[in-house]
């Protein structure tokens, strides 16, 4: 198994194989929060027509609007510190703020898991699970 991807032999500049899965896997994280994020700032009022739609029935039906920022606020967060926190790893720094992003990509898969399962789109939440198990296994990643 090769432990390291290396340019120009075992001198040249080399990227260990847990570095790059890391950094891939940040990635990925801001890639999917940050579109999210911008698309719900781009079209809030799209986004706000559809949600009071989907959770009329639930208990949220009263709180679409800060649930709204909050969630949006949430996946800028979790995009913006994965993103950022990929670069100063790859460029040799902390991975703290990827750490950082990771969580918060956790925390904003919970709280939308919690949002679809009270609007009884049960699909919906099903489909967050494997986004869930790759912010979880990210975090895994940074703890060896």
């Amino acid at each position: 198994m090769m432990d390291v991807f290396c340019e120009g032999g075992a001198t040249g500049g080399c990227l260990s194989v847990l570095l790059a899965t890391r950094a891939l896997a940040s990635v990925f994280l801001s890639v999917l929060f940050l579109q999210s994020a911008i698309d719900k700032l781009s079209d809030r009022s799209g986004n706000l027509e559809w949600l009071t739609g989907h959770f009329a029935s639930s208990p949220l039906s009263g709180v679409v609007p800060a649930m709204l920022t909050t969630v949006t606020l949430l996946e800028l967060a979790a995009g913006l510190a994965s993103g950022a926190g990929a670069v100063i790893l790859l460029a040799g720094g902390s991975a703290a703020l990827a750490i950082w992003g990771a969580l918060l990509s956790a925390v904003s898969l919970l709280a939308l898991f919690f949002g679809q399962r009270l609007a009884k789109d049960y699909e919906g939440a099903a489909v967050l699970a494997g986004y869930f198990l790759l912010a979880l296994f990210t975090l895994y990643l940074y703890s060896i």
